[in-house]
């Protein structure tokens, strides 16, 4: 099994490209299913899952070609020859579950195995098939598997989210695309990729309004035709990288980033003393001499601080000058990475969704175990500012959600590599 080894070495400095936003990608990828015409995909990361999806794909019978260097996906579902998604790859990853909405809406019959994905809780799917009943799918659960039919096809409804869910408010703006009459969607979730999907959706002859607000309203059409669409850039792995320079001291500029998509979270930057700047190209990352300072720090909903950056900010926090506490809302059993942050001597204290963290002068390095994939590179980026060597074991994660991490970050100065297994 692979590894990643850091050491610390110091200031970085140069600039770092931030790829397709793979969130976004494995959402535009199942709404090539809602049309018999190709859907082409631009700006796409290349990723584990982005193959995974592929497989998905290609297994119901659509045809999925991957361009300059996985850069461009060509799609096409003219000619679908099978309606099940089947447990063998759906149980790699929870997107897969999107595939449900586009099914149903077109041919009028799917059937899903539940999904898998990373141990970071429950997650439930009871939010997207209440939306699809709400738009009068029949749903039964048999065996795993999620029975969904609607033999009239689908019809406008309105779907109240009892709460903020990213992935069902995807999985019902695809399907109410197709769907007779007009559909509303209240509480939806405001996150960038929805906005991208909406966009993209349009662009295919879908008409939608609210994308970006907590309220959607969906027009159905009678059909969806060919589109090409870029991918918008993945705001985990801008702020990620951000961090780095953060972490170790240096200036970096993030080429393709955009302020927009990472507003709460560059906020909490700024107060814990480091500073971001637009620049034509994207955003500079510059940190001074001293340590940083501590912030409390509380995820949310975009536009709030993300889920999947909470990990990596912990990172921060451990060496700032003070004590920080971080809140996670949004998924529990999220703190996996912090026994494995204390083994390198962080100083961190769980209760429930908090963690208290006490800053340190300076980490150290030491072997430390991923356990998913933001607290891989939260490690990573720990290692960073570590005195000594750290290894990270189990970095198979770090494929799910970033391209090249150990080139990238190679390239602005980081003493890193990968070692492969036997």
């Amino acid at each position: 099994m692979d590894s990643i080894v850091v050491t610390g070495n110091g200031p970085l400095s140069g600039q770092i490209p931030i790829a397709g936003a793979k969130n976004a990608c494995l959402t535009l990828m199942p709404a090539t299913l809602l049309s018999d015409e190709p859907l082409t995909l631009t700006n796409a990361p290349r990723l584990s899952d982005i193959r995974t999806m592929t497989a998905l794909l290609e297994s119901l019978g659509a045809e999925v070609q991957s361009l300059q260097g996985g850069r461009v996906l060509a799609m096409s579902s003219h000619d679908l020859t099978n309606l099940t998604a089947h447990y063998d790859i759906v149980r790699k990853m929870r997107a897969s579950i999107l595939v449900l909405g586009p099914l149903l809406a077109r041919h009028g019959q799917a059937v899903v195995s539940l999904p898998g994905g990373c141990a970071i809780g429950a997650r439930p799917v009871d939010l997207h098939l209440r939306a699809l009943e709400a738009m009068g799918a029949e749903m039964e659960l048999r065996d795993g598997y999620v029975h969904a039919r609607a033999p009239g096809g689908l019809k406008g409804g309105e779907v109240e989210f009892p709460f903020v869910s990213v992935g069902a408010t995807e999985n019902a703006l695809m399907a109410a695309t197709l769907a007779r009459g007009t559909t509303v969607l209240k509480n939806a979730a405001r996150e960038p990729e929805i906005v991208d999907l909406a966009v993209c959706l349009n662009a295919m002859g879908a008409r939608i309004e609210g994308a970006g607000s907590s309220t959607i309203t969906v027009e159905g059409v009678d059909s969806l035709h060919g589109a090409t669409h870029p991918v918008v850039a993945d705001r985990i792995e801008l702020g990620t990288y951000m961090l780095a320079p953060a972490i170790c001291g240096g200036e970096v500029e993030l080429v393709g980033g955009r302020l927009d998509l990472v507003a709460a979270f560059v906020e909490k930057l700024g107060e814990a003393g480091i500073e971001v700047a637009e620049t034509e190209a994207g955003l500079k990352v510059t940190r001074g001499d001293g340590r940083v300072r501590a912030v409390d720090v509380v995820t949310a909903p975009f536009p709030g601080f993300p889920t999947d950056l909470q990990a990596q900010m912990m990172a921060l926090l451990c060496t700032a000058e003070g004590v920080s506490r971080l809140e996670e809302r949004i998924f529990e059993n999220r703190f996996m990475h912090a026994p494995e942050l204390m083994r390198m001597g962080a100083k961190i204290d769980v209760h429930g969704g908090t963690a208290t963290v006490t800053g340190v002068e300076r980490l150290r390095g030491a072997p430390v175990m991923a356990t998913d994939l933001r607290a891989s590179v939260s490690l990573i980026l720990a290692g960073l500012a570590a005195e000594g060597e750290t290894v990270v074991n189990r970095v198979y994660h770090l494929d799910r959600g970033y391209e090249h991490v150990v080139r990238k970050l190679q390239d602005v100065g980081a003493k890193i590599e990968r070692i492969r297994g036997q």
